[in-house]
């Protein structure tokens, strides 16, 4: 069974470990403990049956005070191939959603995603409802271009923001409902 849960410190080298074997875009050990000490509600990982890190979502709040509103970013989301289309990332995705809207005030957040990541983009667009905002030329260090998307979280209205986040938490609620299921059905095939 997968469980998602709130990144710790102790964690981070299995995440750097997940994203190293599934994102060409890596980072320093120093940029994790930058995330996990600014943002510690941000990082969320999905852990296996074993206690193993089988996928994680590093997110952030933007600084840039020249761009209000609040908004959060998503910096990098991985899930390893073994455990993909089990719902994991979407899970991921929505948790660390939920506490950017929570805890931060997010009005809403953005990510890129290379063009040529149907997978990725299906998952943002389709699933989780996030729109292009921008294209970003040669944005990836091999010179691909990236798609800039946004999801808003709800209006203005304290009331709005109330019942986006009660739709959030819903939302989370049946993700990780579905991880189980699709995770006790992989186990119960891997027996068979």
């Amino acid at each position: 069974m997968v469980n998602i849960r709130m990144a710790t410190v102790h964690d981070l080298i299995e995440i750097q470990q997940c994203n190293l074997w599934c994102l060409p875009e890596n980072y320093q050990m120093k940029y994790y403990f930058y995330h996990i000490l600014s943002w510690p509600q941000l990082l969320w990982v999905a852990e296996d049956f074993d206690g193993s890190i089988v996928g994680y979502v590093l997110a952030k709040m933007e600084e840039d005070d020249a761009k209000p509103p609040p908004h959060g970013h998503i910096t990098s989301l991985a899930v390893l191939r073994t455990h993909r289309k089990r719902g994991i990332a979407t899970a991921l995705m929505r948790r660390s959603q939920v506490e950017m809207h929570e805890v931060f005030g997010a009005e809403y957040v953005s990510l890129h995603v290379r063009k040529s990541n149907r997978a990725a983009f299906h998952l943002y667009n389709e699933t989780l409802k996030y729109e292009i905002s921008d294209i970003e030329r040669g944005y990836y260090a091999d010179g691909e271009d990236a798609y800039d998307m946004r999801c808003t979280f709800g209006g203005g209205k304290e009331d709005d923001n109330e019942r986006g986040t009660e739709e959030m938490e819903e939302k989370v609620d049946e993700d990780e409902h579905d991880v189980e299921v699709v995770t006790k059905n992989v186990e119960q095939i891997a027996v068979a």
